[in-house]
């Protein structure tokens, strides 16, 4: 299980982030960003923070643990921006920023006066980078965006599940998820050219392309054949035998993505003559007989468990894994010998455990420094950065500009993260 790391040198570091974004897409990539060194400020509403603050369960001693998962590595800052004096205090902290991060719907920022053409004047280097529901052009800009919506519009529900049956989402967020990870893509496009020329840009992605981008497969039939796909199940769309099977005890995965693998696979199942047969003889002829084929082989694999079919296809170099639940992946020993359970302390929540950063790296490994914040836990210190002094700060608190850790004042000290 990994924890705090060594001290190494970060990838980002001199990156300032100011990240406007909640609940997923936009902290997924402020997080990203965050864990190989970038300076992430978390600017949330002052009633109440993230949204994701108030999912109240699961709770960890009272600290949403959806928000916990997604804002490690980040500074947080609670401002008032419908109000001039929080209007203001987000323009000093932009004049020095990098990259500014949101997700609002089409216009709002712009209703706040703090859209991409006023702060680019404060800042004209500055990577604004927006994550929509449908983007900014087209008949749907103007819409909200929300996961499911997404998966729904942009075809991914159609070809999930079983043939024949109900539409259904898969099982996570991927349309959140992966418009974080494309957004980082973006933001660090735009950092390398900024890097080179000094100017800032726009950067835009939203959950239907993050969606529609996990439509390869299904997108080269569509436009080879005009026809659209649907749901195949566990199993591929292009090859078989590729998919889950019931055993004599819990369910597996054989990958029989090409013919070398498909003739381990018939040794392994004592039918070795299945690789003469005229039925699955080649991957088109078995995708043609597919029911038949699958049906054998579930007979046969229902006759031993799934440890002795597993450690048969391993001994034949043949693809082939378990059907884990999400608490066996997470604590496989090979995901923590990856460093992909993140250990930190929280100082309410306690011991806590996220995920780790999916990508390695042999130089500038990512460091898991900062609990994700308390809302508003560096209010203070970041002010006084900015130049701030103590009554400034203790009127801003009194007049509800900002929020910091209960119990502050800019007269005393500020509480520090663990």
């Amino acid at each position: 299980m990994t924890t705090i790391n060594k001290p190494s040198k970060d990838a980002l570091a001199g990156m300032k982030v100011i990240e406007l974004a909640q609940i997923m897409a936009g902290p997924t990539c402020g997080m990203m960003l965050a864990d190989l060194g970038a300076e992430v400020i978390k600017v949330e509403k002052i009633n109440g923070g993230d949204d994701s603050r108030q999912y109240s369960d699961p709770q960890i001693n009272g600290i949403s643990a959806p928000f916990l998962m997604l804002n490690r590595n980040k500074q947080a800052i609670a401002l008032d921006l419908k109000s001039e004096k929080g209007k203001e205090i987000l323009f000093k902290l932009i004049k020095d920023a990098d990259v500014l991060t949101e997700n609002f719907r089409k216009g709002t920022m712009e209703k706040l006066g703090i859209g991409y053409d006023t702060l680019r004047k404060i800042n004209p280097g500055l990577i604004y980078c927006s994550i929509s529901g449908y983007g900014s052009e087209g008949p749907y800009a103007d819409k909200g965006g929300f996961d499911l919506i997404a998966q729904g519009f942009s075809g991914l529900m159609s070809i999930t599940g079983e043939p024949n049956g109900a539409p259904l989402r898969t099982g996570n967020s991927i349309a959140d998820i992966n418009a974080g990870i494309l957004a980082a893509f973006g933001i660090l496009a735009a950092y390398q050219h900024k890097q080179r020329t000094g100017e800032g840009q726009r950067v835009e992605t939203s959950l239907l392309e993050a969606s529609l981008q996990q439509l390869y497969w299904h997108a080269a039939i569509y436009f080879a054949t005009g026809e659209s796909p649907g749901p195949s199940g566990s199993s591929h769309i292009l090859a078989t035998p590729y998919q889950a099977f019931p055993t004599g005890s819990d369910w597996i995965i054989i990958g029989g993505a090409n013919e070398k693998n498909w003739v381990r696979i018939a040794q392994v199942l004592g039918h070795a003559e299945w690789t003469e047969d005229e039925r699955f003889k080649t991957n088109s002829a078995r995708m043609a007989n597919k029911p038949a084929l699958i049906t054998m082989m579930t007979e046969i694999l229902a006759t031993r468990p799934a440890a002795q079919w597993l450690a048969e296809f391993d001994k034949a170099g043949v693809p082939a894994g378990p059907v884990n639940n999400i608490g066996q992946a997470l604590m496989h020993p090979q995901s923590l010998a990856m460093g992909m359970v993140v250990e930190q302390e929280h100082p309410v929540a306690g011991a806590i455990r996220t995920v780790g950063m999916p990508v390695k790296f042999s130089k500038t490994q990512p460091r898991y420094h900062r609990p994700p914040p308390r809302i508003g836990e560096d209010t203070i210190q970041i002010l006084q950065g900015l130049g701030y002094t103590s009554s400034e700060i203790d009127e801003l608190i009194q007049t509800g500009t900002i929020t910091c850790v209960s119990g502050n004042s800019a007269q005393q000290p500020a509480a520090t993260s663990q």
